[in-house]
């Protein structure tokens, strides 16, 4: 009996050292907004706060798909702040996942989650030392104004900054965009506009124009529907 006894204990020590050795990882924070249907793929949108890697991102694709089992064709869309909930394009949002069907699993499907499960992620963004690169630049072109806010172009991998000068007595809005080395990629004037109480900036001759409102940069096509193309929180 004493032999069976301190089997047993040796047996739980074993459990017990190789369960700590397993770190738990905390799954990142995030809010699922809106869900959207069609008869081949079921969407989610999920806030994020902040820019992370493949394997924060996974961790989030698995909590879904363990509490969506029913959902067989899952696809998630990942917002970061300022981006919206309906917008054109995959540069609208931070990232992608979906899970893919074990007919469709190709031999490059190599990422799965910590249930098996098949997944295609696609990063469309920036990393956070990217960006932090990109937000700190002081170019010439905005020394002595008035920034308005640095707004980081996940598609374009640039800055944008709008900005005016205080000795500008009109008051014109002037921006600039910049890549990583610093060099400005447009620098334009926009002409302002009043559209139904919403006041919008001419960004193109054939009518692109961008919304500046709450530190969110909002960019449309002229033939984009009402819709826009990037969405943009400053400082992100």
């Amino acid at each position: 009996m004493k032999r069976f006894k301190s089997y047993i204990l040796v047996i739980c020590l074993a459990a017990a050292f190789f369960s700590c050795g397993k770190k738990v990882e905390n799954v990142p924070h995030y809010s699922v907004s809106k869900v959207f249907k069609t008869d081949t793929v079921t969407t989610i949108n999920v806030h994020i706060n902040n820019r992370m890697p493949t394997r924060q991102l996974l961790l989030i694709a698995n909590k879904l798909k363990t509490d969506s089992i029913k959902i067989q064709n899952l696809e998630i869309h990942y917002l970061l702040p300022g981006n919206t909930e309906t917008s054109a394009g995959d540069n609208s949002y931070y990232a992608l996942a979906r899970f893919v069907k074990d007919n469709d699993i190709k031999s490059t499907d190599t990422l799965k989650d910590d249930n098996g499960n098949v997944v295609r992620l696609k990063i469309f963004g920036l990393n956070e030392v990217q960006v932090k690169h990109l937000l700190a630049m002081q170019p010439k072109e905005i020394a002595g104004k008035d920034v308005l806010g640095r707004f980081i172009d996940d598609y374009n991998h640039t800055v944008i900054i709008p900005f005016k000068d205080p000795l500008d007595k009109k008051s014109n809005l002037y921006i600039v965009e910049l890549d990583s080395a610093a060099k400005v990629v447009s620098a334009t004037m926009p002409l302002k506009m009043n559209d139904a109480g919403i006041e919008k900036w001419m960004v193109t001759q054939h009518g692109d124009y961008l919304t500046l409102k709450d530190s969110v940069l909002t960019q449309y096509a002229a033939d984009g529907l009402g819709l826009p193309f990037n969405s943009i929180k400053s400082g992100i």
